[in-house]
């Protein structure tokens, strides 16, 4: 099954998708917020035809001591109207420190401060999607026991 992650932010949207297995993710691209009305949504549209997604899991912005943070009501009104424009279930995966991942990362490939800034929430979308990807093959293994 493909999947599709995002690490949706308020000016940029990290897009993640699976293998389609749904083993492995990978970081794909940054679609840009703000522009033109829906254009983001279009694009996600786009990504999901094209690849043949069948879910969706999307950062929810938590505190360290787990409660919401402030920004997650706008992702969750971004949700719904997501999942009604692609017609699929979209759930919600704990994206905490998954940008700290990423930024060790990229430090760790001695990437430039620009080249970091680029690609930093593709990154994040693809270890926030692999910890979700992780989390359900231990469930399922843990089941079939």
């Amino acid at each position: 099954m493909r999947v599709m992650g995002l690490d949706v932010g308020t000016k940029r949207i990290g897009v993640a998708l699976s293998d389609p297995c749904g083993w492995i993710a990978q970081g794909l691209e940054i679609v840009r917020r703000g522009g033109t009305p829906g254009a983001e949504m279009d694009r996600l549209k786009e990504i999901a035809a094209s690849y043949g997604v069948e879910q969706v899991i999307i950062g929810l912005p938590r505190n360290m001591d787990g409660s919401l943070g402030p920004q997650a009501e706008v992702i969750r009104v971004f949700a719904d109207e997501l999942a009604a424009a692609l017609n699929l279930p979209v759930e919600f995966w704990d994206e905490r420190l998954t940008t700290v991942a990423a930024e060790k990362l990229l430090l760790q490939a001695d990437l430039s401060r620009s080249r970091r800034r680029r690609v930093i929430d593709k990154i994040a979308a693809a270890i926030m999607l692999q910890n979700y990807l992780d989390y359900k093959m231990e469930i399922n293994s843990l089941r079939k026991r």
